[in-house]
């Protein structure tokens, strides 16, 4: 069998480290360099955590992820996640800090509660103004998303798989398995993968009443010197309440203090566009964490990330069947966390021609 595989982000990368392990010829595709960084996959963390709201199906996969995740790093040698655990903060009664934690205790995990007094002795950069309560769980942390990619294309090289760097597929004719190069050269598989992420509806357009690229952006800050070391020592953040939809990443060795908020996002059809920096953007961004955070203004803007991802109208990702082709896009930030499971669920379908039983362990609704 011999499968091309076209977006080299971390669903494009898991599926080829997944078949290829399994002895199937793969020619995997990206359209810039491995790691991209214009790509969904390309910036510098990613959280992963088992806490999951209303969405209990993901919440259970998440064993399965951690399982995926070890197997890869048994093959790389390296293991490129931090162990930092994870902290959800509640402003609001029925925020989703608060969904976040009721998920966990419904399903019998404990989390350390406390109080705002208490959560601000612990950790120096919250403010109490505000605050309902703020609960720590020990497991979850970040996964370091570059040195992922830059290690899987070396794994893929050793193992005989076909990388084509820089290339861009301009169609894909999913009955036949064949995929046209800007160039004009076409190549044809058994299968095709299409893992293109928030450029999927230039090859599949008509899949725009179930996909919706959006354009977003993430903020690097350099914290006040005296909440430096504070920074450095705490979890994820996976929710900051109130209505902002706000997470923040640790800067843990190798990385900077990043904040990123579901409400700055924008729909985008072209992933392509729209992907400088608006002057005062990172400010903006910032600005939108104060309260649960004391002292933003003092926060300095070092850098300013966008981003482009794939939303489904319910949250859930999203897999389809075409002909020789099977069309992946992961949900918005949430897929990276599932990204090692997720190329081995695509694989075995692939391989055993069941690819129905990927995409229902996929969508996670049981």
């Amino acid at each position: 069998m011999h499968v091309i595989i076209v977006g080299a982000g971390v669903t494009g990368l898991s599926t080829a480290w997944a078949l290829i392990k399994r002895g199937v010829e793969v020619t995997l595709i990206e359209q810039g360099p491995i790691p991209n960084p214009l790509s969904a996959s390309g910036d510098q963390h990613r959280i992963i955590r088992r806490a999951y709201g209303g969405q209990g199906g993901y919440q259970r996969r998440i064993s399965d992820a951690y399982a995926a995740w070890d197997e890869m790093w048994d093959d790389l040698g390296a293991r490129h996640l931090v162990d930092t655990g994870f902290m959800v903060i509640s402003q609001e009664e029925g925020d989703e800090g608060e969904d976040y934690w009721r998920g966990m205790v419904e399903a019998g995990y404990s989390l350390d509660q406390m109080s705002p007094q208490e959560a601000c002795a612990r950790y120096p950069f919250l403010s109490p103004e505000g605050l309902r309560f703020v609960a720590v769980h020990p497991e979850g942390g970040v996964l370091l998303c570059q040195k992922i990619a830059a290690d899987m294309r070396a794994f893929l090289l050793a193992k005989g798989a076909r990388l084509l760097e820089n290339t861009k597929v301009v169609a894909v004719d999913r009955a036949a398995g064949r995929v046209t190069l800007e160039s004009g050269e076409d190549l044809t598989g058994d299968r095709v993968v299409i893992s293109a992420g928030a450029w999927v509806l230039k090859l599949a357009p008509e899949l725009d009443s179930d996909l919706t690229p959006y354009r977003t952006a993430v903020v690097y800050l350099e914290p006040p010197a005296d909440l430096k070391a504070s920074w450095e020592a705490a979890p994820v953040i996976l929710d900051v309440g109130g209505k902002v939809d706000g997470y923040v990443l640790p800067p843990v060795p190798g990385t900077g203090l990043k904040f990123g908020a579901g409400i700055h996002k924008v729909k985008n059809a072209d992933a392509d566009q729209n992907r400088g920096i608006v002057p005062g953007e990172g400010e903006r961004l910032r600005n939108h964490f104060s309260p649960p955070f004391g002292r933003i203004s003092e926060y300095q803007v070092s850098d300013v990330v966008t981003c482009a991802y794939t939303f489904t109208a319910d949250n859930h990702f999203y897999a389809r069947e075409d002909g020789r082709a099977v069309i992946v896009s992961a949900c918005s930030g949430h897929g990276y966390k599932f990204g090692a499971v997720v190329g081995q669920k695509i694989a075995e379908g692939l391989i055993g021609g069941d690819v129905d039983t990927a995409r229902i362990w996929l969508e996670a609704r049981d």
